[in-house]
């Protein structure tokens, strides 16, 4: 049965799509079956994976507002045991056409339901909200991975997050957990990065992953490519990071 993990920050720009590529590519690599699914209408983690994200004519767009199963809209990407649920920006006026339908906190979940006995994991990445994307993304996941990224704004919005997942879970989903926080962009020359690792350490009751993300080069071109950074350059700073942030996720077992 897939572990699902979502994906979360409502700050942009602190990794989330950087990570669900990277992070599903280096599970996969290590013989998992994994589903992205592409949560956010920005649509970066389906071309991050090579995709044509506008050439898509099933999206998870159509997995939510009942035009197609979501087993017809999940494609094959070129990296062994990594499938896609993709996203474009047609995704954006779900939560408007949704206004009004009963349960609609739990369709993405209800959709998983049928497909997540194929996978070993199951990454959701969200969009940079706390909206009803966001919160059909929690209600269907079992864990909560934040990245974030290691700036002096670090903490902010933090605990509004850990609010929202509490709710979530208090009121949609009482199996949520913290996967824990990931830190991103991570600048070993500087003392702000460190000093912001023991910061959020220090007031943040949640786990904390020991691996670190760079802030690396080669990691911000892949996307580019359509290429994780585990085939974009397979022996980079950026690709040894996600392998051992995978086998971090690997060894934390919940359920």
């Amino acid at each position: 049965m897939g572990r699902i993990i979502s994906i979360a920050n409502q700050k942009g720009g602190v990794g989330k799509s950087t990570t669900a590529i990277n992070l599903s590519a280096a599970l996969a690599e290590k013989g998992k079956k994994v589903l992205v699914v592409d949560s956010d209408p920005q649509g970066n983690t389906t071309s991050g994976l090579g995709i044509d994200k506008n050439e898509m004519e099933n999206t998870i767009y159509d997995v939510y507002l009942g035009n197609d199963t979501i087993s017809k809209c999940i494609v094959k990407t070129d990296h062994e045991n990594l499938d896609l649920l993709p996203s474009n920006v047609n995704f954006a006026a779900a939560e408007i056409e949704l206004i009004g339908v009963e349960k609609k906190e739990f369709i993405l979940k209800n959709e998983i339901d049928y497909v997540k006995g194929s996978y070993d994991y199951i990454i959701i990445d969200c969009p940079p909200s706390l909206s009803l994307l966001t919160v059909n993304a929690l209600a269907s996941a079992d864990t909560v991975l934040v990245p974030v990224q290691c700036e002096y704004y670090a903490l902010e919005g933090l605990s509004q997050l850990i609010h929202t997942i509490n709710l979530v879970k208090e009121r949609l989903n009482p199996e949520l957990e913290m996967e824990g926080v990931v830190f991103t962009m991570y600048d070993s020359r500087t003392n702000l990065s460190a000093q912001v690792v023991e910061n959020v350490k220090e007031n943040l009751e949640e786990r904390v992953f020991d691996t670190l993300i760079p802030r690396n080069i080669r990691l911000a071109e892949a996307p580019s490519y359509g290429q994780p950074i585990t085939a974009y350059d397979p022996k980079s700073a950026g690709a040894e990071s996600y392998r051992k942030l995978a086998d971090e996720i690997i060894r934390n077992v919940y359920r």
